[in-house]
């Protein structure tokens, strides 16, 4: 499913993607980090979808991106191996799943990966070039955690540094509430299946 819509990658990176179906199975056995219902779909509601980010985002090398909230890995662990030679910082206020995505990122030698056992908005010491996130909270919460986290220079051309979350719905009321102008991208203008009506990329600029 994956090649359907990209290309460009290496054996490890295919490999690694291949191996993500079975490693998340064996351990979702032993520790719940993705629904039931959801896990003989894992790589269209939970790879692909956090492929949409690489999708509309060419992030450059280089760069520092933490996921908050990542829950079982996502969209970090998708990205990480999409963009080997950028920084994933992963966090969660949930222990035992951290210890999931470090056992997986281990077996298929992801080292571009490092996660943290905290909430976000606790993150005094680093800084970072983007905030990702998926369906973790409202968009004005999100912003709210990640702004401070957010570097003031700007390393890309084309995008400034920002939050970029993968939310799903009538968006109206949620958008309205957090007072921002964020831009967003439908994911079905970007991948086909059905999965993906009614989703979409949100990006709020660091002005």
């Amino acid at each position: 499913m994956i090649t359907k819509y990209f290309s460009d990658f290496s054996e490890t990176q295919l490999d690694q993607y291949r191996q993500l179906g079975d490693l998340y199975r064996e351990w979702n056995e032993k520790i719940n980090v993705i629904s039931r219902k959801d896990i003989d779909a894992l790589y269209e509601r939970h790879v692909l979808h956090s492929l949409s980010i690489a999708a509309e985002f060419d992030f450059i090398d280089g760069l520092d991106i933490i996921d908050i909230g990542t829950g079982g890995g996502f969209p970090g662990v998708p990205l990480a191996i999409f963009f080997p030679h950028i920084q994933f910082h992963l966090v969660d206020s949930i222990g035992k799943k951290l210890k999931v995505i470090d056992a997986i990122c281990s077996e298929l030698r992801i080292r571009n990966v490092s996660t943290q056992h905290i909430r976000a908005e606790q993150i005094k010491d680093r800084k970072f070039d983007f905030a990702v996130s998926r369906a973790v909270a409202p968009l004005k919460d999100l912003w709210t955690w990640s702004r401070p986290l957010l570097k003031k220079e700007h390393r890309m051309e084309d995008r400034k540094n920002g939050l970029i979350c993968l939310k799903g719905g009538d968006l109206a009321e949620e958008v309205s509430a957090s007072g921002l102008k964020p831009f967003a991208k439908p994911i079905d203008q970007i991948f086909s299946e059905e999965f993906f009506r009614d989703k979409f990329i949100i990006y709020v600029p660091n002005k």
